[in-house]
């Protein structure tokens, strides 16, 4: 594509998830008025402190944007800059060289990304993908291809850099310890993918352990556990720690803005490259364990080749 400016389109939107307004500010820049008249302070609230050099897509701009309702498709374009507002997304289609369906609630995903997919549009999809069987085994041939990547922006946390740069003050690995709020099928991809994004890709088996919340043990590569709680309705709570023989770190996964910066930035490169930035087998392995964990009786455990 050169030197020519992407367009990109932006499709949301799903109660309580503000992405479409923040994936879309962060390339396009924003409007302060507009993001508090939308509703979504919070996210200004982040966006003004970045330095405006931070805004730096110079080579993509969100040039559309749908959601199922009119008012508050008008209230994203004005709060993002974005030019033109589509009554259906389908009508996107031959007008934008890659898409953001932002929202995460994963059952609208596949209708939603079909068309565009076998159109040959670049698709970006929040986390999680699907949990449906048959909907994943299409999305692999465009994982494959470079067509389809989705993740949660917690792959790319820039609070583990230190430990996923180096591990030497940490020592031999035994144990992580990750706590989040909400469910394993709606936020338990945030730290699978957290630590994918750490380089332990591979799990070995999972049980569900007997507890008030959800809460599991999980066994990866080179016997370290991953413990992985999911505490329900609590306040924001993203958290990883990590345990070694020298010593043990922690760390609350709350910066946002670069977390979905950099999530765009591979997006982008998966664009203009045409091959996948995430290894397929880790996305379509997520799903397979979100899918058959959530259903685990506590004590129950399956084993994974």
């Amino acid at each position: 594509m050169g030197c020519l400016v992407m367009k990109a389109g932006i499709l949301g939107y799903s109660e309580g998830n503000g992405h479409p307004f923040s994936f879309s500010a962060i390339i396009n820049g924003y409007e302060p008025e507009e993001f508090v008249n939308a509703g979504w302070k919070v996210i200004l609230d982040y966006l003004e402190k970045q330095p405006r050099d931070a805004f730096d897509f110079h080579d993509v701009e969100v040039s559309h944007a749908w959601t199922q309702d009119v008012n508050l498709t008008n209230r994203l374009c004005a709060a993002s800059k974005i030019p033109n507002a589509v009554e259906e997304f389908t009508d996107m289609i031959g007008k934008v060289d890659l898409v953001f369906i932002a929202r995460d609630d994963y059952h609208s995903h596949f209708p939603m990304a079909k068309p565009f997919l076998e159109h040959g549009t670049p698709v970006f999809v929040d986390k999680p993908l699907t949990l449906d069987e048959d909907e994943l085994k299409y999305f692999e041939k465009y994982l494959n291809n470079g067509l389809l990547m989705s993740t949660s922006g917690m792959r790319y946390a820039k609070e583990l850099d230190s430990i996923r740069n180096s591990n030497a003050e940490l020592g031999e690995l035994k144990l992580i310890e990750g706590v989040i709020l909400n469910s394993l099928e709606k936020y338990g991809i945030h730290l699978l993918d957290a630590i994918n994004g750490l380089g332990f890709k591979k799990v070995k088996s999972i049980i569900r352990l007997p507890s008030s919340f959800e809460s599991y043990s999980i066994e990866i590569e080179n016997d370290i556990r991953f413990n992985l709680s999911c505490l329900g309705s609590v306040n924001k709570t993203l958290h990883l720690s990590f345990y070694g023989t020298k010593n043990h770190f922690h760390y609350d996964l709350y910066d946002n803005f670069t977390a979905f910066k950099r999530t765009i930035g591979e997006m982008i490169d998966m664009v203009k490259n045409k091959t996948p930035v995430i290894s397929p087998d880790e996305t379509i392995n997520n799903m397979n364990l979100i899918r058959r964990a959530k259903l685990l009786n506590p004590m129950e455990i399956i084993n994974f080749n």
